[in-house]
């Protein structure tokens, strides 16, 4: 496992990293070797400490944020949130393959918490997609008055999301080209 500690608005102390990676280092027995672990630590206006982490795995990416008045507490239930987050995807992937027992079903198992439980997809829902510009889609997603938008972008014909974002914005994704 290939673990960085980045500080943003800090200067990241050896004692501050070595803690950081000591406390990921227990998602070792969840992830693969060759995984790449980015730990970002900023601090805002003095008073919030922020933990981010986004970890690389076979494709995969997850990440997680926490915010508390000190560091040391941040990088905890960051360690908590991400090891849940793991858990469960390594959980998906053996239910996956094994595919006629669920890890729910045998008891005892982490998953059979009512704090793990897997979501389940229970809508499918079909549309066509218009092609228009993003702007147009915008308008759209506040007629509609709902959280996103999934459109095709008239200028690339890429299926592209409009979404807005906590800070009142509006984010749009767009696939790789």
């Amino acid at each position: 496992m290939q673990v960085n500690v980045i500080g943003r608005h800090i200067e990241v102390t050896d004692a501050l990293r070595q803690y950081a990676t000591e406390k990921f280092g227990r998602l070792d027995k969840y992830l693969p070797k060759a995984v790449q672990v980015v730990i970002t630590l900023a601090v805002v206006k003095k008073v919030h400490h922020i933990a981010e982490v986004a970890i690389k795995s076979n494709g995969v990416l997850i990440q997680a944020s926490e915010e508390t008045g000190e560091m040391y507490s941040a990088i905890d239930l960051l360690v908590e949130k991400i090891e849940r987050r793991v858990r469960r995807y390594k959980e998906k992937l053996v239910d996956h393959k094994h595919q006629g027992g669920r890890a729910e079903d045998y008891p005892g198992s982490p998953s059979s918490q009512p704090e793990d439980r897997i979501p389940q997809i229970i809508k499918t829902k079909r549309f066509d997609l218009k092609p228009m510009a993003p702007e147009e889609a915008v308008m759209q997603m506040e007629l509609l008055d709902k959280d996103f938008f999934i459109f095709a972008n008239a200028g690339s014909g890429h299926v592209n999301v409009i979404y807005k974002r906590k800070d009142g914005n509006v984010g749009l994704i767009e696939p790789a080209s």
